[in-house]
């Protein structure tokens, strides 16, 4: 009898490790680019939700930090601030924008986009004013465990783009970054395996040229807001 639960438990705990590596390697090879540029026509930092102040949030600060310094580094010569008002009343774009401007970056230099609610639409409506202004490349800059999913969107669209993690805050700590890895490794395996829900802001099929996943050709449309 013993044995046998021997034998049950190392068969759970081989199971419960199977689960985690499949997990892992759907999060893991998610590309983070479709081309090898250094140069881009704008870069983009994707909003998340302010201080209850209006003020940036730690998440925010550090992705508009990133960004100034691949601007600096001359990377491009624009900044495309991307996010409305979500969770709270203040619009992220302007708050990162406000940011930016105070550590040296020139007004001429900065679009803020106001009206995105999500990653998707971060995306969508980012596109419309590449589109508007003729840019054909972009740096992305988020969060690390952002990035992923943030590719599968990413992979629909035809411009040509890299993604650029921004540091973690130094307030923290590991529980509160693997509590965003873990989120963002649940939602990317479900995404990649069984696609998004229909959106007016995703674009229905992939954009040629776009570098695809062999799960995300295979998969339906149908799959969880983001």
């Amino acid at each position: 009898m013993l044995r046998r639960i021997e034998r049950l438990l190392a068969g759970f705990g081989l199971a419960v490790l199977l689960v985690l590596l499949i997990l892992f390697a759907t999060y893991k090879t998610v590309p983070s680019h479709n081309c090898n540029l250094n140069h881009f026509d704008t870069i983009l930092v994707l909003g998340t939700p302010t201080l209850n102040n209006g003020q940036p949030s730690p998440e925010e600060r550090e992705r508009v930090n990133e960004a100034i310094i691949e601007f600096k580094a001359g990377r491009a010569g624009h900044i495309i601030f991307s996010g409305g008002a979500t969770m709270k009343q203040f619009v992220e774009g302007q708050s990162m924008a406000t940011l930016a401007e105070t550590q040296g970056i020139p007004s001429s230099a900065i679009v803020i986009e106001d009206h995105a609610k999500n990653t998707i639409q971060n995306i969508y409506f980012s596109n419309q004013i590449m589109q508007q202004k003729g840019w054909t490349s972009v740096e992305v800059v988020s969060s690390p465990s952002h990035l992923p999913r943030t590719a599968l969107i990413l992979e629909r669209y035809s411009f040509q783009w890299k993604e650029q993690a921004s540091q973690w805050p130094p307030e923290f700590g590991w529980k509160d970054i693997g509590r965003l890895y873990a989120d963002e490794i649940m939602d990317t395996f479900v995404l990649r395996w069984f696609g998004f829900a229909p959106s007016p802001f995703l674009p229905l099929r992939y954009a040629s040229g776009s570098r695809l996943s062999v799960s995300n050709r295979l998969q339906s449309k149908d799959g969880p807001r983001t």
